[in-house]
């Protein structure tokens, strides 16, 4: 049996991480014919090819798939060994990568994670956002440890994953100061009004666009956005009216200066967080879902009250 070749190993990682052979052999220094060669070379020892040639693009099959999981662990550890040799602070000994969907609002992702992070000093959080399934990917390839999201992974997936329910939240509507003249009738006043949705991916569009035709409401949808941060700024500009969950209602509206014109509890946004099974009982897993867990249950219990 053939040692593995590290070597061949790392040029091999670059260019599924690249996605191309030039651009490895760019970060290489060296000419994308030594590196077309040395992955050669690698694939020959191993036995097996790693990638699928279409149209001159490769595109890692399920063996290149699982090197590339295994090649990522190896050298993401040995760059954080390096980096733990070298640190003036060696009291930083862990990394946590938190996933954030676009779908989620950043103050809520805030609210959720803030204070684990500060009772925990000995880790280092990295915070990635992204599309829901991409970030899926990374967590499969055991590149992010939790992800926040509004929606769970579907029944009956082959992901090794655990959907945590965090708790919902009731959707508020607003608006620019300059159009609250024209809403103080809602919801009929949306009628006929600019309205501004979330990308057809958000957890809440589906159930959104239902409630308006079962209402009878017809208002003129002007844009979609999947990044939920860019939706609030046009919202704030005037471009239409805009939705939000309850939850951080307050902050809408003092952040980008708009008024809550409306709240819907027929409609609710459900949000989640979504780990491997063996991160399932993780402190920082646990500490932040039970965070999540109490803001989104006293926000409900607020909104019941009044």
């Amino acid at each position: 049996m053939h040692q593995l070749n590290y070597h061949h190993l790392y040029y091999f990682y670059l260019i599924a991480r690249e996605g191309s052979i030039a651009s490895a052999a760019k970060l290489l220094h060296v000419t994308p014919q030594t590196v077309s060669g040395q992955l050669s070379t690698f694939e020959k020892q191993l036995g097996y090819s790693l990638f699928d040639r279409v149209s001159k693009r490769l595109y890692l099959n399920s063996k290149g798939k699982l090197v590339y999981q295994h090649a990522s662990e190896i050298f993401e550890k040995g760059a954080r060994l390096v980096e733990l040799l070298h640190a003036d602070n060696e009291a930083i000994d862990q990394t946590f990568v938190i996933g954030i969907t676009d779908a989620i609002p950043k103050v809520l992702a805030y609210d959720f994670v803030h204070s684990t992070m500060a009772l925990s000093n000995n880790v280092r959080f990295i915070f990635r956002e992204g599309p829901f399934d991409s970030l899926i990917s990374d967590l499969a390839l055991n590149h992010v440890d939790l992800i926040i999201a509004d929606r769970g992974v579907a029944p009956g997936t082959q992901l090794n994953a655990n959907s945590h329910f965090l708790g919902e939240s009731h959707l508020s509507f607003f608006a620019s100061h300059a159009q609250l003249s024209h809403h103080q009738d809602f919801p009929r006043s949306l009628n006929g009004v600019s309205l501004l949705l979330p990308g057809i991916k958000s957890g809440i569009t589906l159930g959104l666009t239902s409630w308006l035709e079962a209402n009878q409401l017809h208002p003129r949808i002007v844009a979609e956005f999947d990044d939920s941060a860019l939706l609030k700024v046009f919202g704030s500009e005037g471009f239409g009216v805009f939705c939000a969950p309850s939850a951080i209602a307050d902050h809408v509206a003092d952040f980008y200066n708009v008024a809550c014109i409306g709240e819907i509890a027929d409609i609710t946004e459900r949000f989640y967080a979504i780990t491997g099974k063996n991160r399932a009982q993780h402190v920082l897993v646990n500490s932040i879902v039970a965070e999540a867990k109490t803001l989104l249950g006293q926000t409900q219990h607020k909104h019941v009250k009044n």
